[in-house]
């Protein structure tokens, strides 16, 4: 008897798609008809070569930092290579995270697999275009180092715990370069942000039958400060908005993929955007990406760098309990416009 590894997406998509109510269905066109309109090219994001900030040179170093600080207000988007991250590392984390995916859909749901994070589709979901065609694991950087958390998956452990290490290290310094070229000191964010309020989350996005339909995952922006993700480099799906326009992300084998979250673009007072993106299912192959949250202590106050302020001033905490309050009420984030001044 053959085991299932992947979950039951398509039984929850179609119950979802039987009882979806007119508002929604109306809701659903109007989504459809505006990415006919604006379509999908292919993009190459950004590329920064992170050498530059190391150099002995003065002037190279300061290319560089422009380079990122350029792409965070025109893009909200970049790319990086000579990161630090070994490709060594990065290939076993993939091996690992496909192993673990791998795995029957009752083991990962049921025995408590990486601090009982596993989720997939969106249960929040009340019409096809809420519907999230993929699972994760999300897991706060406090509970990787935990043996019990990993079951049958031992070897798991030791690459998470050097993998989260790294991808602090990176996000610590591109952090440090975007508050520093504000004018602010670079250990700002590091005296708010460590291990106990940062997450890891592992994504897979199995071959979907009903593509072009469906997202892998639905149009968002990230509730953090930034975010660093190691896409698949064989299978594309990354989109993300460009001049009111979605674009493709095209994989780049060789790098790191950066973007700026909701916090940042609160913090800089729109200096640095935090654009909407969303990944798109395939028909034919199956998607695998690890994306690093740099985020808060909760109760950390976010401020703007800068006055006048455009947003109040919050806590982490209640950004997201704001976003979660509007995900059951009207079904879908709405994020920094609610902490607008007016």
């Amino acid at each position: 008897m053959m085991v299932e590894s992947n979950p039951p997406l398509l039984d929850d998509y179609s119950q979802i798609l039987r009882h979806s109510k007119q508002d929604c269905a109306v809701q659903s066109k109007i989504v459809i008809n505006d990415e006919c309109i604006n379509g999908s090219s292919e993009c190459e994001l950004p590329l920064i070569d992170l050498r530059g900030l190391k150099s002995e040179n003065e002037q190279e170093r300061a290319c560089c930092v422009e380079e990122i600080a350029r792409a965070s207000s025109e893009w909200g988007f970049f790319q990086v290579v000579n990161h630090g991250v070994s490709l060594q590392l990065l290939e076993k984390m993939r091996n690992e995270q496909i192993k673990l995916f791998n795995a029957p859909f009752e083991s990962k749901a049921s025995c408590g697999l990486l601090n009982n994070s596993y989720r997939w589709g969106n249960r929040t979901a009340t019409c096809p275009r809420q519907f999230s065609w993929s699972e994760a694991f999300h897991i706060p950087l406090t509970k990787i180092s935990e043996e019990e958390c990993y079951g049958q998956f031992t070897s798991l452990r030791e690459v998470m715990v050097e993998y989260a290490g790294a991808m602090q290290e990176l996000a610590k310094l591109l952090a440090g370069v975007l508050v520093m070229n504000l004018g602010h000191r670079k250990e700002l964010f590091e005296e708010i942000c460590d291990e106990s309020t940062c997450f890891l989350r592992l994504n897979h996005y199995p071959a979907c039958p009903i593509s072009p339909e469906l997202f892998g995952l639905v149009p968002h922006t990230d509730s953090d400060f930034l975010t660093i993700l190691h896409q698949d480099e064989h299978v594309s799906g990354l989109q993300l908005m460009k001049d009111s326009k979605w674009v493709s992300v095209k994989p780049n084998k060789d790098a790191l993929v950066v973007n700026i979250g909701d916090l940042f673009q609160a913090w800089s007072n729109d200096v640095y955007k935090s654009v909407e993106h969303k990944v798109m299912a395939n028909s034919k192959k199956e998607r695998f990406s690890v994306a690093y949250f740099l985020c808060p202590s909760y109760d950390s106050i976010i401020g703007s760098c800068k006055q006048p302020s455009l947003y109040k001033t919050f806590t982490f905490r209640e950004y997201r309990n704001k976003i979660q309050q509007d995900v059951k009420l009207i079904g879908h984030k709405v994020g920094l416009p609610r902490f607008l001044l007016d």
